[in-house]
């Protein structure tokens, strides 16, 4: 039996453009273990939100793709998303119900025109048969869960009133109220000052041990990822170059890219030049030598590797 909630075998996403073909993600590969939080880190470009995309099935009708991504709910069969029709009333209980996002920029994904507890309430619509005033009700115990108080109030107000954390709560609300099994999380605290950066991963991590479900957290920051993850998957140009546990990729990374994306963290330093190449990252080779010296994972470590 697969112990993994979500598994993406072989998952390649090309756009057709005017130019050619564009090949955004190359046979990506991992899984998202039952109540655990993932997180997928990369500098811009690497594929990480084409990933989320996929699994959500955003991807725009340039896009093509191929391999697996398959959904494994509790008490369910097993669902390919990839192979879902649109019109498949899966679809509908997939994104939501069974699979949520929290993206980058609350107020896009908010209604500028409608009440936040209308929205929020929606959510609960979608999804289930109750009346409005039990979703509004279950709207109102949502939000005092993410945090915001005076709900009653609030909750008459426009997504303009409340401030960027406000609305990222509120978004964190609407994403959680039908209690889906997997949480994708796109750099939902990028918008966001330091300190409120601080309070909403806090939030996302007690909600998931809360409701024990699962997280995919998407980010560009390893600082985020040693805070928050139990495990991490390190993609660069649309590849996976390194899988593994929180500590183990921290603290013994084993490919020259992680190495460099833990050289840009403050307290690391690369001790000789690293003579690395994009090309033998993509191919997922270990290229290249020098030495790091820091405390990545929270222990000083001297590690050293060759071609």
């Amino acid at each position: 039996m697969n112990d993994s909630l979500l598994s993406i075998e072989d998952l390649i996403v090309e756009f057709k453009t005017e130019l050619g073909s564009v090949k955004a993600l190359k046979e990506v590969s991992f899984d998202v273990p039952y109540s655990s939080i993932t997180a997928v880190v990369g500098e811009s470009g690497s594929g990480k939100s084409v990933t989320s995309n996929a699994i959500m099935r955003l991807l725009p009708d340039s896009a093509q793709t191929s391999g697996e991504i398959i959904l494994r709910p509790q008490g369910r069969e097993p669902i390919a998303i990839n192979s879902l029709d649109e019109r498949d009333p899966q679809m509908q209980e997939l994104r939501g119900g069974l699979v949520s996002m929290v993206f980058q920029e609350p107020m896009t994904a908010l209604s500028p025109v409608h009440r936040i507890g209308d929205q929020v309430a929606e959510a609960v619509l979608c999804h289930r048969k109750v009346s409005q005033e039990a979703a509004l009700a279950e709207a109102a115990a949502m939000l005092e869960q993410v945090g915001l108080t005076e709900v009653e109030s609030k909750m008459r107000m426009y997504p303009f009133e409340f401030s960027g954390g406000m609305r990222q709560r509120v978004i964190i609300a609407m994403a959680l109220i039908c209690n889906p099994q997997l949480l994708i999380c796109d750099e939902p605290t990028t918008a966001l000052d330091v300190t409120i950066q601080a309070e909403i991963l806090v939030l996302i991590k007690s909600l998931q041990r809360k409701l024990n479900n699962s997280v995919l957290f998407i980010t560009h920051d390893l600082g985020v990822v040693a805070q928050i993850a139990d495990r991490v998957v390190v993609m660069y140009d649309g590849q996976v170059m390194e899988t593994g546990s929180v500590r183990q990729v921290l603290k013994s990374p084993q490919h020259p890219y992680t190495l460099h994306l833990l050289s840009s963290m403050p307290g690391i330093k690369i001790v000789e030049e690293l003579q690395t190449s994009s090309e033998g990252w993509a191919e997922g080779a270990p290229m290249g030598s020098g030495t790091v010296l820091g405390d990545a994972g929270g222990g000083r470590q001297v590690r050293e590797f060759s071609k």
